[in-house]
């Protein structure tokens, strides 16, 4: 029986562990960078990260043996990502990065093994630590895996698959009771946000559709009780409005590059955000399914 995941709580003190690891792994990848520019050979760089994943890596050992499983989680987050780094450097050592590897139109056995040794990282440091953060390395390297396989990184089809695998990670995200679940929820619906934004964003037709898909989002977060799905569907609800507002967000950034600002008149920019200010109060207040806890009377 695999054991649960641990389920951070967002306090002072959780705060200062996920910020202090990030930083440390923050400035060992910059370490990497200077130690890059004092030695040119590329088996001296795969020695350095080595070093950084073994120290990482240590530490998290360490901290998990003092039952200290957030910060030991947090360590082995940042130890996954050197190995990405270490398996990086090494494969361009061996000259394996040559050719094809950066091509996604071109097959690379390769870049496929490089990926499977993220996954297998990925896998091997959420069960021994049970930190749901690297749920994001395995999903978003999952991801690439399945449209590196199944497509050549882009047109329609490489959208459908990336769509098709975020409704896969919503249905896998709604199922578990994992905490890591939530970031299949989080990368799951970037998957499925994208591809519409992709296919629907010329027309006002369009715009209708992703203002629909916004509020099938929020909906899908208030049955979820996963707030992520309201952030996206937010999101959707801004890029209407300003397509709605001053035309294709697209044509907007060409025309600021072109030095042509868009055409606003002075009362229509308040108007259109403060009536999405109030369509989404108005959906908070309908997605409420609890009341307010009682206010005891003032003596």
């Amino acid at each position: 029986m695999h054991e649960r995941e641990i389920s951070p709580i967002w306090t002072s003190a959780s705060f200062l562990v996920y910020t202090g690891g990030l930083t440390v792994l923050g400035g060992g990848i910059g370490a990497l960078f200077y130690l890059s520019t004092q030695y040119h050979g590329k088996g001296e760089g795969t020695a350095w990260t080595l070093l950084v994943l073994a120290i990482l890596y240590a530490i998290a050992h360490a901290l998990r043996t003092r039952k200290r499983p957030l910060a030991a989680g947090i360590f082995a987050f940042a130890a996954v990502i050197a190995w990405i780094i270490l398996v990086a450097v090494a494969f361009d050592w061996w000259g394996w990065t040559n050719g094809s590897f950066g091509n996604f139109h071109r097959w690379s056995w390769a870049r496929l093994a490089f990926e499977l040794l993220v996954l297998a990282a990925a896998r091997e440091g959420r069960r021994r630590f049970r930190f749901p953060l690297v749920r994001v390395v395995s999903a978003t390297t999952g991801w690439v895996f399945v449209v590196d396989v199944l497509t050549t990184g882009s047109g329609n089809w490489f959208l459908t698959v990336t769509l098709i695998v975020g409704l896969i990670y919503l249905v896998g995200g709604s199922v578990g009771e994992q905490p890591s679940g939530f970031w299949l929820h989080v990368v799951g619906g970037l998957l499925i946000g994208i591809p519409i934004l992709v296919w629907c964003h010329t027309s006002d037709f369009d715009f209708a559709v992703v203002s629909f898909m916004s509020l099938v989002f929020v909906a899908f977060g208030y049955r979820t009780r996963r707030s992520i799905w309201a952030v996206y569907g937010t999101i959707g609800f801004f890029v209407a409005t300003v397509h709605f507002l001053v035309g294709s967000p697209t044509g907007i950034v060409a025309g600021a590059l072109a030095g042509q600002p868009p055409n606003i008149t002075a009362w229509s920019f308040p108007l259109a955000f403060g009536l999405l200010g109030f369509w989404l109060v108005g959906l908070g207040i309908l997605g409420r399914r609890r009341p307010l806890p009682a206010v005891p009377p003032s003596a």
